[in-house]
């Protein structure tokens, strides 16, 4: 049967028929690791981030689908190596540090606008009988490399002696319609991961980083009691990862792309 009056057409699924459980926003108590195998690349690893959540959606009617699950976005970065007084290296996301935008996405690349497509998203295709239980979660972290040598030298000495990164995202569990793009915000999740190592690039590899800072441990997600709205950069491409771009900085002259965006 078709809608005859628009007001059918209206899914019957609202916010106040959603019930949402059990929300859990953590970071693992555990510090930063260093690695240091590599003669080429300082590599850290940084605590999980884990959300995760219970919801009991209502029965979901005929020819409707609903994806519910997490949508995250990048809403501050800043991510600088420093080398000596030659110069830094920083990975940035230039439409966010000229504030043309407030957020950019970080979906996995593939699945927006969700942050993954396993345990983050549940698909429920109607006609369903009854309220479905089911649990939505999702984690993140970093583990990246870091160049020893200034990375656009043709040299290979190590020269690196400091690495600063402080990274501020927004996450939202989300209940989406799949044919009519209606979105319910069900939960905002705020939260921050800061690094920071201090490199002595004389020592032997093995010996040269350490945590700096004197605060090993992240501070915790902040799950939040009102809604926020979803940017709209937060919900289509690029995502972070491609929008980034690694700059050169010198303390003296012009500053560099060494790796352009996606």
């Amino acid at each position: 049967m078709g809608c005859i009056q628009s007001v059918a057409c209206k899914s019957r699924i609202k916010r106040e028929n959603i019930v949402v459980y059990d929300v859990s926003a953590t970071i693992d108590q555990c510090p930063t690791i260093i690695e240091e195998n590599s003669p080429i690349v300082l590599r850290y690893k940084t605590p999980y981030f884990k959300a995760s959540a219970r919801v009991v959606m209502p029965p979901v009617p005929r020819n409707e689908t609903w994806v519910v699950g997490w949508i995250q976005a990048c809403t501050q970065m800043e991510f600088y190596n420093t080398y000596g007084d030659i110069g830094m290296s920083s990975w940035e996301l230039p439409e966010l540090r000229e504030g043309r935008v407030k957020a950019i996405s970080d979906s996995d690349g593939v699945s927006y606008p969700w942050y993954g497509n396993t345990t983050e998203t549940v698909t429920l295709a109607g006609p369903t009988a009854k309220p479905l239980r089911f649990t939505v979660s999702m984690n993140d972290n970093f583990y990246p490399s870091v160049t020893w040598a200034v990375p656009v030298s043709d040299s290979s000495a190590p020269l690196l002696t400091r690495i600063t990164r402080d990274q501020s995202f927004t996450t939202w569990l989300v209940a989406l319609n799949a044919g009519s793009k209606e979105r319910i915000l069900l939960q905002t999740i705020k939260w921050r991961m800061r690094v920071d190592i201090a490199v002595d690039p004389a020592r032997p590899l093995g010996s040269r980083a350490a945590l700096a800072g004197g605060r090993p441990q992240q501070d915790q997600p902040r799950v939040l009691t009102h809604m926020e709205p979803i940017p709209p950069n937060a919900l289509s491409r690029p995502n972070a990862n491609d929008a980034q771009v690694l700059m050169w900085r010198p303390k003296r002259g012009p500053p560099l792309v060494v790796i352009p965006p996606k």
